[in-house]
């Protein structure tokens, strides 16, 4: 049985920020998302997961990348799947995660300079 937690709800579409400014409301929700990926282990988990072939990874392949315990990084991908960047589904004693390209995209929206 999956566990889904609640993605992010933002606007549809995130003006960049030197285009438009952002609303109180979506500030809040773009800095909990940029607050999740900014920990080094937890951007390059997020990297690892979103590059990965087939579009998701088990976390088996995950654990073997850093010099780290199982549970620090159970933690780290708790905080991302909790941002709404990843989504884990249990199958059999594994968990598979697949970023969720939505929530990538109204990221990087936001970060494209004016007239680009």
């Amino acid at each position: 049985m999956s566990k889904q937690l609640p993605v992010v709800v933002m606007d549809a579409c995130c003006s960049p920020l030197a285009d438009t400014p952002l609303s109180a409301e979506q500030a809040v929700e773009l800095s909990r998302l940029f607050k999740a990926i900014a920990d080094p282990v937890r951007l390059r988990l997020l990297s690892l997961i979103a590059s990965h072939g087939g579009g998701e990874v088990c976390v088996c392949d995950l654990t073997g990348a850093f010099d780290l315990t199982g549970p620090t990084i159970s933690h780290h991908l708790k905080v991302l799947r909790e941002s709404g960047l990843i989504t884990g589904e249990r199958r059999g004693t594994w968990v598979y995660y697949r970023a969720q390209p939505e929530v990538l995209a109204r990221l990087s929206a936001v970060l494209v300079p004016a007239g680009a």
